[in-house]
């Protein structure tokens, strides 16, 4: 089995899964939706576009790391599970596997990402073409580290439900990363340090050029050199777990 056949086939296999389809593509787009372009203030200007803009890249975020999340966290369970040993005995290589499963997880990322900007088209949302492109690109890239943090937990608990839990806890660290609403003060500043902060300010940055939003107006600006900080250090932090976890499975066997 060639590793482009095993993409097609687990690609098509998890689009087929109702359940996390649901929860990778349509809920974000419901969000966006209710909570974006649908609300008074939407239209209110914000760097270059609008607060519905802000939302939606926001929302896309959110959805891209649980999409990335989900499905390299199963990864990992599924090779803990013995489904290496099984490939063993097919013509696809462990590091064939492993390069599949991340090109599927990118391409089910990108699928939120996607359908949310389509469905910007059609609303409120405002922004000139260039900010529109380079917003849903960074989108994209700020998903290594969800990744590697979804791979971290499945190699840690051998657990679906882990991987469930760990996308839960997308939902916090999306408060925290100041993607759900405006924060400001404290929360704000506990924010940056949380792992979905520096994607979604990167994510904006084409936007806002690093102005933080408020309910009370613009509540500061996060240089570049900050938010890249936040975004390369918790990908070293996951990065480095997932090394941990290979090295102690390794000893084991």
């Amino acid at each position: 089995m060639s590793i482009a056949t095993y993409v097609v086939m687990d690609f098509w296999r998890n689009l087929r899964n109702l359940g996390n389809s649901f929860f990778v593509i349509v809920l974000p787009t419901v969000l966006f939706l209710f909570f974006g372009s649908s609300m008074e203030w939407s239209t209110i200007r914000v760097g270059d576009g609008n607060i519905s803009a802000w939302t939606m890249i926001s929302i896309a975020c959110y959805g891209a790391a649980m999409a990335a999340t989900s499905l390299a966290g199963s990864a990992a369970v599924e090779l803990q599970q013995g489904w290496g040993r099984q490939l063993a005995l097919t013509a696809l290589p462990h590091s064939g596997f492993v390069a599949a499963k991340t090109i599927v997880a990118l391409c089910f990322a990108v699928l939120p990402v996607l359908t949310l900007n389509v469905t910007g088209v059609f609303t409120v949302t405002d922004m000139p073409l260039g900010t529109w492109l380079a917003t849903a690109g960074l989108t994209v890239v700020g998903v290594l580290p969800f990744a590697l943090y979804g791979l971290a937990i499945g190699m840690a608990f051998r657990s679906d439900a882990a991987v469930g839990t760990a996308t839960g806890l997308l939902v916090i660290f999306s408060f925290l990363g100041n993607a759900f609403t405006p924060l400001d003060g404290f929360l704000l500043d506990l924010g940056r340090f949380t792992p979905l902060y520096g994607v979604v300010a990167l994510a904006r940055y084409p936007l806002t050029g690093g102005d933080q939003i408020s309910m009370n107006g613009i509540a500061g600006n996060d240089p570049l050199w900050a938010v890249l900080a936040n975004v390369v250090a918790w990908t070293a932090v996951f990065g480095a777990a997932c090394l941990m976890l290979q090295r102690r499975r390794t000893r084991r066997q």
